[in-house]
């Protein structure tokens, strides 16, 4: 008997424990880094939801993707990209800290990571996993810009 109301009283912990703090992430991030012109906008939280786009261009060409970070129907919270605004891909929360947060879905082609950093006016991306069983990663170093700011030509 002891135990399951151990057990309960740490289930009805881990589930009233609040979301991570994300605040850290709002705002408009730039990238001009190799050849590529990658701009990251993200919501302020609103009752636990960010909402984040991204445009790259390189070469003459532009790509996107939706994303938002929030609850989900399963419980916790997850990242849930849309690449072109494929159909959505959820990303489980593993890890957050003040400035740091990680999302995973082993279970994704590539990338299996999501990792975000904030270190002052510089937020870190990385993603990594396995592709056609080879290891790989793709980073992008953005800084604090002002809305719809460009990179220089």
């Amino acid at each position: 008997m002891a135990l399951l109301t151990a057990l309960s009283a740490a289930a009805l912990m881990q589930a009233s424990s609040p979301a991570p703090d994300l605040s850290w992430m709002a705002g408009y991030w730039l990238d001009c880094s190799g050849g590529r012109e990658a701009s990251e906008t993200w919501s302020d939280p609103r009752a636990g939801l960010l909402v984040g786009h991204t445009v790259t261009v390189r070469n003459g060409r532009s790509g996107f993707e939706f994303a938002r970070i929030g609850p989900v129907p399963e419980g916790g919270l997850a990242y849930v990209a849309q690449p072109g605004g494929s159909a959505p891909t959820p990303f489980r929360l593993i890890e957050s800290g003040p400035h740091r947060v990680v999302f995973a879905n082993p279970a994704n082609d590539f990338p299996h990571r999501i990792l975000y950093q904030r270190e002052g006016d510089v937020l870190t991306a990385r993603i990594e996993g396995a592709d056609d069983d080879e290891t790989r990663s793709v980073e992008w170093t953005f800084n604090k810009a002002e809305l719809n700011a460009r990179c220089p030509t």
